[in-house]
């Protein structure tokens, strides 16, 4: 309880909003709203002079509060469509905006995949083949972004292997070897296995990729069944993917290293150009994988500049250890950072120029 005119019924993320931009007001924070606690509720609106429910999307507390008999506002001033936030607050309860902040404004930070990450190598190689790349929910989602502009479809969480089964209905059996599905080895535990039964039940020709980085890389590096240990880090059964996909029906399984750029457009051509359904499994951990010993940093990476000729081949892998020198003695040139730097030497197989080479 503080200033008791306004009272606020809130929960989630909202409460945090509302802590913001009405710091003064009172506040009933519940964390659990259904079914509502309503005694708490009454005793809370007869303390204050005007009610309000801050809710995001539908008006769930807010027509059950309503029905029991107590006056409160809600949806009249607070938008029913897409997340909240502070702004949007503000404007509904007629408060100015802050002061704009006089700090300096930080340089750009476009989403990416981080230095080393076992996924770059595999987009920039379906970009080069052209392939009609359906998408999944996972730090690979990324492979969509320039310059690696290697994704077509991203719906939900499983949805790759399933789209790229539905692709194949409608195109000729000639766009058909275009088609590859890509998707992380947690995601495909949780929501691919039945993607690609149903791919390998209704022989669709298309590619399958599991991503297979030994983690759950995209939300915080969670185990999984596929990295052998449970979520308190204690050793536990590991699913073996490549026996999995085999039990599904899947006759064409490949395991590569996707940090071996040759060999990974190799063995992809190879399985697009498949009249069936084959699976590719890539294997290579996440470099910010929590377990010690399983990400192993390589040689730090550095540029001659006697021999780069600019051409900015390595600039397609969107590498965020790789800088362009746009002034400067080295003007025209690319250079790598030494701290963010991991050794994987995609750059260095890119390359025509042998301009790039492991730190002397």
């Amino acid at each position: 309880m503080r200033d008791t005119a306004i009272g606020v019924i809130t929960s989630g993320v909202p409460y945090q909003y509302v802590r913001e931009v009405l710091p003064e007001a009172s506040v009933l924070k519940l964390g659990m709203v259904y079914p509502l606690p309503d005694q708490l509720i009454r005793e809370f609106a007869a303390k204050v002079d005007k009610l309000y429910v801050v809710e995001e999307l539908d008006p769930f507390m807010e027509e059950q509060i309503k029905a029991l008999g107590i006056p409160v506002t809600g949806k009249d001033i607070i938008p029913i469509c897409g997340e909240l936030t502070p702004g949007i607050l503000r404007k509904a309860f007629n408060l100015p905006e802050p002061e704009k902040n006089t700090v300096e404004k930080l340089p750009g930070r476009p989403p990416n995949m981080c230095p080393g990450c076992p996924h770059r190598g595999v987009f920039y190689t379906l970009n080069q083949l052209k392939a009609y790349v359906t998408g999944d929910i996972g730090c690979y989602t990324l492979g969509f972004l320039p310059p690696l502009s290697a994704m077509d479809t991203c719906v939900c969480m499983g949805a790759s292997i399933g789209n790229a089964t539905g692709i194949t209905k409608v195109l000729s059996p000639e766009e058909q070897k275009k088609i590859v599905a890509v998707i992380g080895d947690s995601t495909f535990l949780h929501s691919g296995i039945t993607g690609l039964l149903d791919m390998v039940y209704n022989k669709a020709p298309a590619t399958v990729i599991i991503l297979d980085n030994r983690i759950t890389a995209m939300t915080g590096r969670q185990e999984n069944p596929a990295s052998g240990y449970t979520l308190m880090g204690e050793e536990t059964f590991q699913v073996d993917l490549p026996q999995l996909v085999s039990a599904l029906g899947v006759k064409n399984i490949r395991i590569l290293d996707p940090l071996d750029l040759a060999e990974t457009k190799k063995v992809l051509q190879e399985e697009m150009d498949r009249a069936e359904p084959s699976v590719i499994i890539t294997q290579r951990p996440c470099v910010l994988i929590k377990r010690e010993g399983v990400f192993k940093r390589g040689n730090t990476f550095e540029v001659d500049l006697e021999l780069c000729t600019g051409c900015r081949a390595c600039l397609k892998l969107g590498c965020p250890a790789i800088i362009w020198q746009a002034e400067g003695e080295k003007k025209g040139k690319a250079t790598i950072d030494p701290q963010l730097c991991t050794g994987c030497t995609i750059c260095e197989q890119v390359c025509k120029f042998n301009a790039i080479g492991a730190k002397k």
